[in-house]
């Protein structure tokens, strides 16, 4: 994690891919419409780039299942907009671009290169999880890679892609044999498959044998989850993709730094254990309560989040207090406002 970049040095004027936290934004829709929220959404991730949290744009969180291809478009114009306007120019944005066919996952991965992002993240096709074989799925993502204008991040996330998990051996695979390829998201929480797969990737020959085809995104191994960013550090990994991260982005990232930090200065690991148990159990009991609680909390914590789109339905007033007022939720919270300056 601590500067296992793969070989990457990026150039000058050029967004790169490093390891880091990323958050996939909600998009916030109009209570009465449900047209897109653009002001709340631009609002939202400027604030995550402020504590140094980069955005993926309609991805699950973001209810890309719900979106249209030109609501899709207007997120990632809205984000690369909000960024350069608060000085983030630099920052990339990584684009939600799988759908059901191979097709349409490919066109998606241009528009959302036409529109201004860096890099694309793609969920395993599932509607048809029970005919797609080893061999169609190795093949999906082969083709997609090869077809994108950008690098591709490939999300194994069974619990939305009809139960399909991609194991270790492929996805490692895919790692050497597609260099367009620059990085996994395991939504899996396997620990173990993160550890087998960067046992391969984050080797310092990785790079030079397996050379990427766009030298500033290297084979990232992200974690879905916010319970293991200290652990996977001492494997090296790269980070997480996280939707705790939209609630505390202060407090996730630098749960990150001091994960990267500790691998040089064991004097640092105890402080990073310590807020690891706190994000961690932030993490359970807020992922629980999945996009509308997520929502929820954000409404509660700085005046927008709203409803998710029908047919999913926002969070019951009780169980949201409920949720606020958790034990986890409201250490979480105090870790939080005392990392970026507010009591």
């Amino acid at each position: 994690m601590n500067g296992h970049t793969n070989g990457a040095n990026g150039a000058a004027g050029a967004r790169v891919l490093s390891p880091g936290i990323f958050a996939p934004i909600p998009t916030f829709f109009a209570p009465d419409t449900e047209d897109l929220d653009l002001e709340s959404f631009a609002a939202h991730v400027v604030r995550l780039a402020k504590a140094n949290v980069r955005p993926l744009v309609a991805g699950s969180m973001g209810e890309a299942v719900h979106l249209t291809h030109a609501e899709r478009t207007a997120l990632i114009q809205t984000a690369r907009r909000a960024l350069d306007d608060a000085g983030f120019a630099d920052m990339p944005i990584v684009a939600g671009t799988g759908t059901g066919s191979t097709r349409e996952t490919v066109e998606l991965c241009h528009a959302a290169a036409a529109a201004g992002a860096d890099f694309v993240i793609v969920i395993t096709s599932g509607y048809f999880a029970g005919a797609l074989t080893r061999d169609a799925l190795r093949a999906y993502f082969v083709e997609v890679a090869d077809k994108s204008p950008l690098p591709v991040i490939v999300y194994n996330y069974p619990g939305a892609s009809g139960g399909l998990d991609l194991d270790s051996d492929l996805i490692t695979e895919l790692a050497e044999t597609c260099p367009n390829l620059c990085g996994v998201k395991l939504t899996c929480g396997n620990v173990g498959k993160l550890t087998r797969i960067c046992a391969t990737v984050s080797e310092p020959g990785f790079a030079a044998a397996h050379p990427r085809k766009n030298p500033r995104a290297p084979f990232l191994v992200l974690g879905g989850f916010a319970d293991f960013i200290l652990p996977s550090a001492f494997v090296n990994a790269h980070g997480a993709i996280i939707g705790l991260a939209n609630v505390a982005p202060h407090a996730c990232a630098r749960l990150f730094a001091l994960s990267a930090a500790a691998l040089a200065d064991p004097s640092v690991l105890p402080e990073a254990q310590r807020l690891q148990g706190i994000v961690a159990r932030g993490d359970f009991t807020i992922a629980k309560a999945s996009i509308a609680g997520t929502k929820a909390l954000l409404e509660r914590l700085y005046g927008y989040g709203g409803a998710p789109r029908r047919p999913l339905l926002p969070t019951a007033p009780a169980a949201v207090q409920a949720l606020w007022e958790h034990p986890h939720v409201q250490e979480l919270v105090a870790a939080e406002r005392a990392l970026c300056g507010k009591q």
